[in-house]
């Protein structure tokens, strides 16, 4: 179709060939920020939940190292030795975690490791989750799993 022709069709019409108004564009643009922070609460609530299933599954296996520690050496390693005693190879010793390095949480930070513990185990093991500081709602700890 010729331009010029499209432009007297909207003339007829009563339409003019200008756009979009500004009303309109906000509209557009209202509801597309809805819809991202809609998205964007339901991906970041998902994230955390997957650090903190995360989290627990390391701290199983931690136990089991710990576990097989035990049966070998007769006791869980002390609050002193720390989890480094299941990695450390000086003296004969065995490594008895994957990799043979202490995983740290999904937050980047070490595992808390007490010995013996309170907490009806021979040991406390836990994750600060993300604010790194104990007490917080995003704790995963070990008895608790």
């Amino acid at each position: 179709m010729n331009p010029t022709r499209l432009v007297r069709v909207l003339r007829a019409s009563g339409r003019s060939a200008r756009g979009f108004t500004l009303l309109e564009v906000m509209v557009v643009l209202v509801i597309i920020g809805l819809i991202v922070g809609t998205v964007g609460v339901a991906v970041f609530g998902q994230l955390e939940r997957a650090n903190r299933r995360q989290a627990g599954v390391q701290i199983k296996a931690i136990e089991q190292a710990l576990d097989a520690y035990r049966l070998d050496n007769g006791q869980y390693p002390g609050t002193a030795e720390g989890l480094e005693a299941l990695v450390n190879r000086s003296e004969g010793g065995e490594c008895y975690l994957k990799g043979c390095k202490v995983p740290k949480d999904p937050w980047d930070n070490d595992y808390v490791y007490i010995s013996p513990g309170q907490h009806g185990e021979g040991y406390d093991l836990e994750s600060y989750g993300k604010d790194g500081a104990d007490g917080g709602e995003e704790d995963v700890e070990s008895w608790n799993l």
